[in-house]
């Protein structure tokens, strides 16, 4: 039950749209126990950002599971999701920020996990 959410102050086309979708798809198992058959994913592109004071592009990626990971999962989730945004959207990996929240309640049709 992950979610991943993308928002960048970049356009974001329909193709690299579909790109995204199908390498987060991929990037998501990274984590022990998550594939894309449960991803969700959101991208929002076109957004006010402003990064050190600067509106160069930038991106934030959050990365929501039900249960958690070992620091050395989110490590390497943390160096996939920089590489796969720096390709894909063209942002530089040192303007791009990948945040973590854990939850122990998740519900999908109409029940909880």
């Amino acid at each position: 039950m992950p979610n991943i959410h993308v928002q960048t102050n970049i356009t974001l086309t329909e193709n690299t749209k579909e790109d995204l979708k199908a390498a987060l798809g991929k990037a998501i198992e990274t984590i022990p126990g998550k594939t894309e058959r449960w991803l969700m994913v959101v991208m929002e592109g076109d957004k006010a950002m402003y990064f050190q004071g600067s509106d160069a592009p930038c991106a934030l990626c959050s990365v929501e599971l039900l249960g958690s990971a070992s620091d050395a999962v989110y490590d390497k989730m943390t160096a996939v999701m920089t590489d796969l945004l720096s390709e894909k959207l063209g942002v530089a990996p040192d303007r791009i920020y990948t945040k973590y929240t854990e939850y122990t309640h998740w519900g999908w049709n109409g029940n909880n996990f």
